[in-house]
């Protein structure tokens, strides 16, 4: 999973998209319904990490099937903590993505960061 991680760190979203599978299914904080596919997946990566402010991974577990990134950032100047559960195909693709953070004034801020560029990630997202 250094992959992924280090492409997150390096704020590189072509390396990250690069480690999704084509059907991976990403499950938001803020949604309640998941997002299925590598290209609406890529296109929230890409505007997540403009949202997040001083974004950084603290602690990583995993083994060959799976991985839980466990992160810190700011969003709209309120401090967060988050995790990242990344479940792996045997090719090393990250084919579910589930993210979870707290506190709940927090989560509410990436709520309304996340809305706002809504359009904006669904028109990347047809970009492919």
């Amino acid at each position: 999973m250094s992959a992924f991680r280090a492409a997150v760190e390096a704020r590189d979203v072509e390396a990250m998209r690069a480690c999704l599978a084509e059907d991976v299914v990403f499950r938001s904080p803020v949604a309640h319904k998941p997002y299925p596919g590598k290209a609406i997946t890529g296109a929230i990566l890409a505007h997540v990490i403009e949202v997040f402010e001083d974004f950084r991974y603290v602690r990583e577990l995993g083994d060959d099937t799976g991985h839980a990134l466990v992160f810190e950032a700011t969003v709209g100047g309120l401090e967060l903590t988050g995790c990242d559960f990344l479940v792996l195909d045997e090719d090393g693709l990250i084919t579910e993505f589930m993210v979870m953070v707290r506190p709940l004034k927090a989560a509410q801020a990436l709520a309304e960061a996340m809305a706002a560029r809504f359009e904006a990630i669904v028109e990347l997202a047809a970009q492919g």
